[in-house]
């Protein structure tokens, strides 16, 4: 039926970008917005945490989160989206998008405002109370992975597909970058209202009562965004390709998109019928058919998004750490709480703006021309580049001379992270898989992706560890150190770069060809589309090198 095509399916395909694009693109993005702000905000108050709830009297260094307080309240909420991930992204194809999207943005206001507020002022209470919260907050976060990338692709024009789905996405950075603002701005806020001196100078005195307010309140502010786009998110009509292939509703589907489109459009009931009523068309997640067609396809999407976010969130979320190793952050004790806050939120923010960011929305521009394989492969192989390039020399890298080299090389860590898979394994579950699945196979390929994460979290926690036991944090016990943790990093990276040649390029094609829903009967039969036949054997035929294009114009069609 390639060229039979349903019409409102095909106005969607060609249509010029126009503001309810960009309407979308700001509705779905400020639920990743509050996601990154709420995921990474955690690494700017665990300092303070450790030295609020957890300081020895008389100790000769600020107290720290013992080990598995640490686990805990950095994975519960990497928990919390690996459930929901899975979990809305099947209920997106049973229920539709729209009807489960409200639900999600509520969770994650609820559960980041409540985080702000745990209970009590005693370890225990306090702790408890955030990791419950947390893991709800981290549910409501993962089902927005599924759902807001499978919106903005049934919505978006098939020219510009990559870079609406991205832009999406790269609200991610604002996020990340906002936290660390916002961190600043409390931490000095309160620094110069409440001035304190150095741990080693008075240990009492440097911790001030007040400072139990700050953490609670940057906990707090992510919710905000998500709050004030939650009416237009859920104004925003069901997609024509759920409501037309899965719920079978062709009026509805053309009525809500003739009003999106402002255009006419035919209602195509016969056709809609005549699609989804044949056999190769309704196969399930499990069947022979599925693993045939997309069976490659889904183990490249997990495998790819594993490798990713084992190296992505190790790296995101213990960067305090790796400053600290290589002196670029002072030590503890020679700084009072509010100033250490401080000092670590400035440290982030400048790494996100200078690498975070700009990656981000170098492969909004880019995806679209050099395509989704191009980015992620040379994003896979500069993060195993510099990786190693931080990791083989590093002690060259912790003298002090050169600790803005090594800062500079952690930058482009991050810059080729984001111009790479992070954006990339987002973008392409929500293009190849058919419409009745696609939620699905989405949220498993994100729900794989932070299992990736816990365990890159978990492992670099105790593994960055030093060898040097005098010089190992309270309660843990001696690791590999940070040389080697990045090493195995550049390993893990390195594997993704590999898995990424089972990963099919969808640039400039329609979701229908892509996940075969488009495909003439003769070919259904086999099991398998032609672009799902052609597969690896396309892949292994592709040049050494790929070409790059720069001649972008996104502004060619609005």
């Amino acid at each position: 039926m390639a060229g039979d095509k349903l019409q409102v399916l095909n106005a969607l395909d060609v249509a010029k970008t126009q503001w309810y694009h960009f309407t979308a693109i700001v509705v779905a993005g400020m639920g990743f917005f509050t996601d990154a702000y709420d995921i990474f905000s955690i690494s700017l108050v665990t300092k303070l945490l450790g030295r609020l709830y957890y300081t020895n009297p008389g100790s000769s260094r600020p107290g720290t989160l013992p080990p598995n307080v640490s686990a805990a309240v950095n994975a519960v909420a990497l928990c919390g989206t690996f459930a929901g991930q899975l979990f809305f992204g099947w209920l997106g194809d049973k229920m539709g998008r729209k009807r489960v999207y409200g639900l999600t943005l509520m969770l994650m206001v609820i559960g980041s405002l409540a985080s702000g507020l745990s209970f009590g002022h005693e370890a225990k209470g306090v702790m408890a109370t955030l990791c419950f919260f947390r893991f709800w907050l981290g549910f409501g976060i993962g089902g927005d992975y599924p759902l807001s990338a499978t919106i903005m692709s049934e919505y978006a024009n098939k020219k510009t597909r990559g870079a609406f789905i991205a832009a999406v996405f790269a609200m991610q950075g604002f996020g990340n970058l906002t936290a660390g603002i916002f961190a600043i701005i409390v931490s000095a806020a309160f620094k110069a209202r409440y001035p304190a001196p150095a741990y080693e100078d008075n240990a009492a005195a440097s911790l001030v009562p007040e400072a139990d307010y700050v953490w609670r309140i940057i906990m707090m502010f992510g919710s905000l965004p998500a709050i004030l786009t939650y009416y237009w998110r859920m104004k925003m009509p069901e997609t024509a390709r759920y409501t037309a292939l899965v719920a079978k509703n062709a009026k509805q589907a053309a009525t809500d998109m003739a009003k999106v489109l402002q255009v006419d459009l035919v209602d195509e009931q016969e056709k809609v019928d005549e699609i989804t009523s044949k056999s190769s068309n309704d196969f399930g997640l499990f069947s022979k058919q599925f693993l045939k067609r997309h069976g490659l396809h889904l183990l490249g999407t997990t495998t790819t998004w594993f490798c990713l976010d084992a190296a992505f969130y190790s790296q995101s979320l213990f960067q305090k750490d790796v400053f600290s190793a290589v002196g670029w952050l002072p030590a503890a004790k020679t700084m009072s709480a509010l100033e250490e806050v401080f000092k670590v939120a400035r440290a982030q923010t400048l790494i996100s703006l200078c690498g975070s960011v700009p990656g981000y929305w170098f492969t909004v521009a880019f995806i679209d021309t050099m395509g989704r394989f191009a980015i992620q492969l040379m994003g896979f192989f500069m993060m195993t580049a510099f990786m190693f390039a931080l990791a083989i020399p590093y002690n060259h890298w912790t003298h002090h001379d050169n600790r803005i080299g090594f800062i500079i090389m952690y930058g482009l860590t991050f810059f080729f992270a984001n111009f790479g898979p992070n954006a990339t394994t987002f973008v392409v579950p929500a293009e190849i898989f058919p419409a009745r699945l696609r939620s699905t196979c989405h949220g498993i390929s994100a729900a794989t992706g932070k299992v990736g994460s816990i365990v890159g979290t978990l492992g670099f926690m105790y593994l960055a560890q030093s060898k040097n036991h005098s010089e190992v944090d309270p309660g843990y016990s001696t690791g590999i150190g940070i040389r080697d943790s990045l090493m195995i990093l550049g390993g893990v990276c390195a594997l993704g770069f590999f898995f990424t040649f089972l990963v099919p390029e969808s640039k400039g094609k329609s979701l229908e060809e892509l996940s075969g829903e488009n495909e003439e009967e003769e070919e259904e039969e086999t099991g398998q589309s032609d672009y799902s036949r052609q597969g690896v054997q396309r892949y292994a035929s592709r040049p050494k090198t790929f070409p790059v294009q720069f001649n972008v114009n996104l502004s060619a069609d609005v």
